[in-house]
């Protein structure tokens, strides 16, 4: 079975996490900074932006791929696949130093706001999903060997 959808939004993120270590490592070159941040305030934003995102992404494509293969595609799943990807890109231009802090403040609160969303909201749908179609759950013991 093909999920269309965790396979695309799993592409996107590949690309974002790609994307996001090219942001450090400009960074870096430019600062010649190779390991740590040095102090640097840009490089650090970059370097918390990236580990955020690799933070988080492996368990909601957990989450969106199981969703996915046990009540199938939906436009809900699309959805929320493609505004977690967005969230990610708002937060990392919320890391960079150099912005407004308003304007910093606000980008990181929607993307961690929509992080935070999109987990709980595939969380309850996960733990929800066993008991909202009948005859998926089943009482009966399976002799063992």
């Amino acid at each position: 079975m093909i999920l269309p959808i965790s396979l695309t939004i799993a592409g996107a993120a590949g690309l974002l996490t790609i994307w996001l270590a090219m942001r450090v490592s400009m960074v870096r070159r430019a600062r010649k900074i190779s390991v740590g941040d040095g102090g640097d305030p840009l490089l650090l934003g970059r370097i918390r932006a990236h580990a955020n995102f690799i933070e988080n992404t492996p368990l909601v494509l957990i989450l969106l791929a199981l969703v996915e293969f046990a009540r199938g595609t939906n436009i809900w799943l699309w959805l929320v696949g493609a505004f977690y990807i967005l969230g990610r890109i708002a937060h990392a231009y919320g890391m960079d130093a150099g912005r407004s802090q308003a304007a910093q403040l606000r980008l990181r609160a929607v993307g961690m706001g929509i992080t935070l969303a999109t987990i709980l909201t595939m969380s309850i749908y996960a733990i929800a999903t066993p008991y909202l179609s009948p005859g998926t759950i089943t009482t009966e013991l399976v002799p063992a060997g």
